[in-house]
């Protein structure tokens, strides 16, 4: 397969499995999730949900299977995988991963380096998404100085910053409080409903209930969820 296809659906995984070490974390996964949908995988610990956010991010290859995310091959390794990182694809990580010695404002301006935007389009940027996720006021500010919630959705902003047609998101809401947790739901259905694809890892059913569909993991399997 070449390292860009024409997409069928926006995340697409056939038979893929991911070990370390000697443990075996997914076994012969399969997924599917169509352009728009917003869907999040649900299961107990260690079934292997944040692995699967990996493969699909790109942030590590699988051992086996086929992997192809918003038209790109992820299967294997190559330079086209920097572009899909920067352009297509973003993430919200469970602990945030914001650079500590940028202010909230910089960490999302970050993730525009490398594309066409200029610093006065990539300030605008920031300063809009921080507004809209109410932390126009924190926009100077270095995460050390935040709360949890606050960190969290400054790393919401910054994944959405690129304007992905995927989002990938790692228990996105599960740190907030409730008025936190609705400024970031607000967003994730503002998103889909311009058409962004959205697959969150989540135990916390307020997210769960604005999905579109919930997919179950267990034993490093995908399985369905009766409605």
């Amino acid at each position: 397969m070449s390292d860009v296809v024409a997409p069928e659906t926006a995340i697409l995984a056939r038979s893929v499995r991911k070990k370390y070490g000697r443990v075996t974390v997914l076994r012969d996964v399969d997924l599917a999730v169509e352009p728009g949908e917003f869907a999040v995988l649900v299961g107990p610990s260690g079934a292997g949900k944040s692995t699967i956010i990996h493969l699909l991010g790109a942030l590590e290859p699988p051992d086996a299977g086929e992997i192809v995310v918003a038209g790109y091959n992820l299967s294997g390794r190559g330079r086209h995988l920097s572009r899909y990182r920067r352009e297509a694809v973003g993430i919200v990580f469970q602990l945030h991963h914001l650079i500590p010695r940028l202010t909230a404002r910089e960490n999302v301006e970050a993730a525009m380096l490398g594309t066409h935007h200029r610093r006065a389009e990539r300030v605008a940027r920031g300063t809009e998404l921080l507004e809209r996720l109410d932390l126009a006021d924190r926009a100077d500010d270095q995460p050390a100085t935040m709360s949890g919630g606050e960190r969290q959705r400054v790393a919401v902003a910054r994944a959405i910053a690129n304007n992905p047609g995927v989002l990938l998101a790692d228990e996105p809401t599960g740190s907030l409080d409730d008025a936190s947790a609705e400024l970031v739901l607000q967003t994730f259905d503002e998103l889909a409903g311009a058409g962004t694809t959205i697959l969150a890892v989540s135990h916390d059913e307020r997210l769960n209930r604005r999905a579109d569909r919930l997919i179950g993991v267990e034993a490093g399997r995908t399985r369905p969820v009766p409605a």
